[in-house]
């Protein structure tokens, strides 16, 4: 497995000049821990798509292509926004219209990219995968703008960004419960794997993953743990709430 890793020069260098430049620039209260969560998404990233489950996912394992999504569509996204100072602004839309693009944006794109001859194109061809990558990472920053956004102004309310995350929850089940509990192939790719690396019969035989057990647990990967890490992000609104509420008339939105 130690083969599979793919050390893209060009992807290394650019994580490597933003992580710098950030650095840089982002100087300020609190600049080592924000430049320590950003370097964090970059490595996030660097691990979707250099480490051995990239070579997993580029048609071989549809669980290995969930993990990727996952990775690339919330948690790499959330991290940059977390790390973001709070002098970063969003002047040119009010939380609300972020809200209905970014809702779009993050459900959008995971349902877009399952669609079955994209799917197996982002999967086999190369400039099609780089595309799906950096669209997944910007709906992703999108989805999260209303409730990350590193100006408090620029979010919504606690209680409308519960809505909106438990809504994304839903639309994630959805997928999922198709992936996994329904015979659907949405990714046909990962039905006759493509292993130029000879992975093929470790995932079958010492990992016992079968088409059907990848693509169940492909589903499930959609289904839990997505709809955990919205959950969580629910329960902080609903602490924002309180927080909010507790502060003085007219200093909840500094």
């Amino acid at each position: 497995m130690t083969t599979a890793w793919t050390w893209s020069l060009p992807l290394i260098l650019g994580l490597s000049l933003t992580l710098i430049a950030f650095a840089g620039w982002a100087r300020g209260p609190g600049h080592g821990g924000r430049t320590g969560i950003f370097g964090c998404a970059l490595l996030v990233i660097f691990l979707a798509l250099c480490s051995p489950l990239a070579a997993l996912a580029n048609g071989l394992l549809f669980s290995a292509h969930m993990v990727q999504h996952l990775l690339l569509l919330v948690v790499a996204p959330a991290l940059v926004l977390v790390s973001l100072p709070a002098r970063v602004r969003a002047v040119w839309l009010r939380p609300k219209s972020w809200a209905a693009f970014g809702w779009a944006g993050g459900v959008g794109a995971m349902w877009l990219w399952h669609i079955p001859a994209l799917c197996d194109a982002a999967s086999s061809i190369a400039p099609v995968h780089a595309a799906q990558s950096a669209s997944l990472v910007s709906m992703g920053l999108l989805f999260w703008w209303p409730i990350l956004a590193p100006a408090a102004g620029d979010r919504i309310s606690p209680w409308a960004g519960v809505g909106y995350l438990f809504a994304a929850c839903l639309a994630c089940t959805a997928l999922g419960i198709v992936i996994t509990l329904t015979s659907v192939e949405l990714c046909p790719i990962f039905q006759a794997p493509v292993d130029p690396l000879g992975l093929l019969p470790v995932v079958r035989h010492d990992w016992g993953l079968s088409a059907e057990r990848d693509r169940q647990l492909g589903g499930l990967l959609m289904w839990v743990p997505m709809c955990a890490l919205y959950l969580g992000a629910i329960f902080l609104e609903i602490a924002r709430w309180y927080a909010e509420d507790a502060l003085p008339r007219g200093e909840g939105a500094a």
